[in-house]
Formats: structure tokens, sequence, C-alpha cells
């Protein structure tokens, strides 16, 4: 079953993110066996209190398994570094059923 880390991430220096942590965790995502669906800053916020103007990061993974040793990976842990003082980020993952699957649900 496919699973999805959702980002929500408030930024302060985006320059800075974007050449050292994004760059380093993209490589690691694909090496992981993740894929991007969906990078980009401006989120608007409809409800709750965190995310507005934010950037959103959403990355599919094979299963929650492969997405939890991407996240868990030593190299990954000295990636979340780069990002330490210049980013607050909200992270989720979820499993979700194939859309035939939620189809036939």
């Amino acid at each position: 079953m496919p699973a999805y880390m959702i980002v929500t991430a408030k930024i302060a220096d985006r320059d800075a993110f974007i050449q050292g942590y994004g760059a380093t965790a993209g490589a690691l995502v694909a090496k992981f066996g993740g894929r991007y669906i969906l990078r980009g800053p401006g989120a608007e916020l409809l409800e709750g209190d965190f995310g507005d103007g934010a950037s959103m990061v959403i990355s599919e993974w094979p299963d929650k398994a492969a997405a939890k040793t991407f996240w868990n990976s030593p190299e990954y842990g000295e990636a979340k570094k780069l990002r330490a003082d210049i980013a607050d980020c909200q992270v989720l993952l979820i499993e979700a059923p194939s859309i035939a699957e939620a189809l036939n649900g």
C-alpha cells in the first residue's frame, strides 16, 4: 500500500534551505525509493494555526516501511541538521489505499 509523507515547513532562509537541505534530502528521497508529488511555497491556511504561507512537500513511497527507513536513516539524520536553524517543520506519514481499493472500498 503506498504511503505519503506530507511536510509543512515555515522557512526563514529559503535560499539556504534549498541549496543545503533541499538538495541533500532530494537525493536521499530518490535513493530510498520515494518520489516527490508536490514541492512548493505559498500554502494558504484555511483552518488551524500552522502553515499559512508555508512550503508544502508531498512525497510518495512504496509503503510506510520504506518511508520510515528513509526517515530513520543516518543519512537523513545528517540532512535534517541542515534545516535545524532555518525551518520549522511539521511532518505526517499516512498509508493510502490504491485508487482501485478506494473506489471499491
